[in-house]
């Protein structure tokens, strides 16, 4: 016997849905769901396309060609698209979901490894340690790793939005999540069906946006820390 879609109010503040679940600890839980996958889904595509950028830019000719042709062709579809038939022929999961969002997010730092690499691997100390007898996964893990890191985190920061963007909107379409799990894409969708209760989808996408927006700053914040003619001119207008 559970107040359904009860308004928000003092024994519910976010108000509650459809089976009288109470909406405040289903986002809070969601959170466990929505922002430790999207921090996995992120960190695998930096380690999946930064490892492809990184080979293809130090070794050049058939792996450059290989493994930039290939993300080309991922280009070449809509993200969304794509990894809505990619979650769709998997089946419908959470983890097929992670999964489709990952073979379109990894082109994107496939392509700006690559460049770095490309901007590094022609440098004075770079080709002194492969005099020195360095192997080239030697020379790509101490000399042009630390080099490329920093705009490498910049871009998995500011990334960490757009991928819980289209983590929600696969389970809002029913590709993702599956009830009664309480991920925010899906709880949205959930408050498409009874759109004169406002609150059951309103706070769940309030989250979306809050944590989207908390990483967007996050990473403006940690672009002018890591680069150094940034950070000189904030020091400079401060002072």
């Amino acid at each position: 016997d559970l107040p359904r879609l009860a308004p928000p109010g003092p024994g519910h503040w976010f108000g509650t849905d459809q089976l009288g679940r109470d909406i405040l600890s289903r986002v809070m839980y969601g959170a466990r769901l929505s922002i430790p996958l999207t921090l996995l889904l992120v960190a695998l595509s930096v380690l999946v396309g930064g490892l492809l950028g990184a080979c293809a830019g130090y070794f050049g000719k058939w792996a450059d060609e290989t493994i930039m042709r290939f993300a080309d062709l991922v280009f070449a579809f809509p993200t969304v698209i794509l990894a809505m038939v990619v979650a769709a022929a998997l089946g419908a999961s959470l983890a097929n979901a992670v999964l489709a969002v990952l073979v379109v997010a990894w082109p994107a730092y496939a392509r700006v490894t690559r460049g770095l690499v490309l901007g590094v691997r022609g440098r004075e100390f770079v080709i002194s340690g492969r005099l020195l007898g360095f192997s080239a996964w030697r020379s790509l893990r101490v000399d042009v790793l630390p080099n490329i890191t920093g705009p490498i985190l910049v871009l998995a920061t500011l990334d960490i939005g757009t991928a819980l963007l289209l983590l929600s909107g696969l389970s809002f379409l029913g590709l993702g999540a599956k009830p009664p799990s309480p991920e925010w894409g899906a709880m949205v969708a959930s408050g498409v069906e009874v759109f004169d209760s406002w609150w059951v989808a309103t706070f769940p996408g309030l989250a979306i946006l809050t944590v989207v927006l908390a990483f967007n700053f996050l990473g403006d914040t940690l672009r002018d820390a890591l680069d150094p003619r940034t950070a000189r001119a904030i020091k400079e207008r401060a002072l």
